[in-house]
């Protein structure tokens, strides 16, 4: 347990709490506690399972059926997709980072109150025919949640190209009711209607069935509008220019062995990331960061 004293400009000092725990199946986790909110964050993958602000309803969806073991994704938080997103013929779905144990290397407490955890994804064999690179994630625990992705490519003469995605599920009241706002006029590609390319012509995104959309092109903020929760979330990101969204709904929720046959009714993903198009290509020594602020206030 590490517990760091943050004094404010009040000279109040306000103690934000990290606390090292066996989570469930007695995979690593660090729970951390500060004035506003609390989270929960496993080694594996480096995955956000919670984030709560407090008298809020969670922010994050987590799946009741979600697998705990080692080789295997977390159903829920923000799973770190790279280096590629979707699936790759022999390699699985959504790179390897999600299921690797990350190593924790640094806690740095805020002046604020706040708490800062910097993680860094450890040599694997799964890595050995990409060229040399360092891949940092560095997660903000306060007032909101902050995620940063951090790859550079350490080659010194192989260009880097990849694809990375923070696959962000939110819990709602009710997918019926949201609305998905600041994607109007955005090009998507529609996995769902055979890749078609359409663009979106609705000042708000509603869900009525299984929806699957990589949205291209687009840096703005993101809104989920919750009134079963009487809550709006925002979703700023940098260094993103794709976002993609999906929801499961019902045939697919029920083909899907770490997910509950109802629970597509109580979750949203929307995504930030790079893929597809906008896919990254770093030169030799150059970086590439890519970072979302999550908040949320009460919806008027």
């Amino acid at each position: 347990m590490a517990e760091s004293k943050l004094t404010t400009q009040t000279n109040v000092v306000i103690p934000a709490r990290v606390t090292f725990l066996d989570g469930q199946n007695d995979l690593s986790m660090l729970e951390v506690n500060t004035r506003w909110s609390s989270a929960e964050i496993y080694s594996h993958g480096a995955q956000v399972t919670q984030f709560r602000l407090k008298n809020e309803p969670p922010l994050l969806f987590m799946s009741q059926f979600s697998r705990f073991a080692e080789g295997q994704p977390i159903r829920g938080g923000i799973p770190v997709i790279f280096p590629w997103f979707g699936l790759r013929e022999g390699l699985g779905q959504h790179g390897f980072a999600r299921l690797k144990d990350w190593d924790l290397k640094e806690i740095i407490p805020g002046a604020d109150g706040s708490v800062s955890l910097r993680f860094r994804l450890p040599e694997c064999p799964e890595a050995a025919t990409l060229p040399a690179f360092t891949a940092d994630y560095i997660v903000d625990v306060g007032e909101g949640l902050s995620c940063k992705l951090i790859v550079t490519n350490d080659s010194r003469e192989d260009q880097f190209t990849f694809e990375n995605c923070l696959h962000t599920y939110f819990e709602v009241g009710d997918i019926t009711s949201i609305s998905i706002e600041g994607l109007k006029g955005v090009h998507y590609v529609d996995t769902v209607a055979n890749f078609t390319q359409l663009q979106e012509r609705g000042e708000g995104i509603r869900i009525g069935a299984e929806v699957d959309r990589i949205y291209l092109n687009t840096e703005h903020p993101v809104e989920i509008m919750d009134p079963r929760y009487s809550r709006k979330i925002r979703i700023e990101k940098e260094g993103s220019l794709s976002t993609v969204v999906w929801n499961p709904w019902i045939a697919k929720a029920q083909q899907m062995q770490d997910f509950g046959n109802d629970e597509y009714q109580k979750m949203i993903c929307v995504e930030s990331g790079n893929v597809a198009n906008n896919k990254i290509t770093l030169s030799p020594g150059e970086t590439s960061t890519l970072a979302i602020h999550l908040s949320s206030e009460t919806l008027s």
